[in-house]
């Protein structure tokens, strides 16, 4: 093994593109995407069937697809029918669909938007009855108790699944470098093995690199939990 050429300057400047790249689409549709997640909870957990069935039916298909395919079908789909490439110049929004970037960020927002919303719906359904008794004995209308004891118990209560949907997230970035001319992780490595023709020092970089942010992002997701969350910890005698 030739660990040198990696760490040569060109090689770990073309690692920390990819990284910045990567991270950037990893914070962009997470905030895109809980965004989304937050409205559709509310629409699957509304009382209304006829709001609660178009959701259900968008997060049954973004979750029950594979994210590569997603991936493929708003970039190589959306991305170059001729009605849409016909107006990207000068008519909003197609004008982004041209940008790589932004087909990755649409694709990974709508795929953790689906799995966050079931998420917090479920902690939404599952929430104590004496929360809500007791924010109702305090003359709390509907609305408040929604916004000011179940949301936020909720969202407490979904961290730890969350948390590992982060982590999640941050692997499937990778698939991004099924998008040409899009620099993460992967596609620094691919282009050094591309270069070089090592395939063992490339992806053994990549892996330690996503480790390393993988390590950080829990160590982060239990510290939160460990302060929000101290509340459900059992009670010492």
């Amino acid at each position: 093994m030739d660990w040198g050429v990696i760490f040569r300057a060109d090689n770990l400047a073309l690692f920390g593109n990819g990284l910045l790249t990567t991270l950037w689409l990893l914070a962009s549709s997470l905030a895109v995407g809980g965004i989304l997640a937050f409205v559709m909870a509310l629409a699957l957990t509304a009382p209304s069937r006829m709001v609660r069935l178009p959701v259900s039916a968008f997060t049954f298909v973004f979750r029950g697809t594979p994210l590569l395919i997603q991936v493929y079908l708003i970039y190589y789909g959306l991305g170059q029918l001729e009605w849409i490439q016909s107006r990207w110049d000068e008519v909003w929004p197609w004008v982004y669909f041209k940008e790589p970037f932004f087909c990755a960020l649409l694709a990974f927002s709508l795929n953790t938007a689906a799995y966050t919303a079931e998420m917090l719906a479920g902690a939404i359904r599952e929430t104590s009855a004496g929360e809500i008794e007791a924010a109702q004995a305090y003359g709390m209308s509907r609305t408040k108790t929604l916004y000011r004891v179940v949301l936020p118990s909720a969202m407490r209560r979904t961290l730890p699944a969350y948390s590992n949907e982060v982590v999640m997230m941050l692997h499937a970035t990778s698939l991004a470098s099924a998008v040409p001319s899009m620099l993460d992780v992967t596609s620094a490595a691919s282009r050094i093995y591309a270069t070089y023709y090592l395939p063992f020092e490339a992806y053994l970089a990549a892996a330690a690199i996503y480790l390393v942010a993988s390590f950080c992002l829990i160590g982060f997701f239990r510290v939160a939990e460990r302060n929000l969350l101290a509340y459900l910890a059992p009670r010492k005698n």
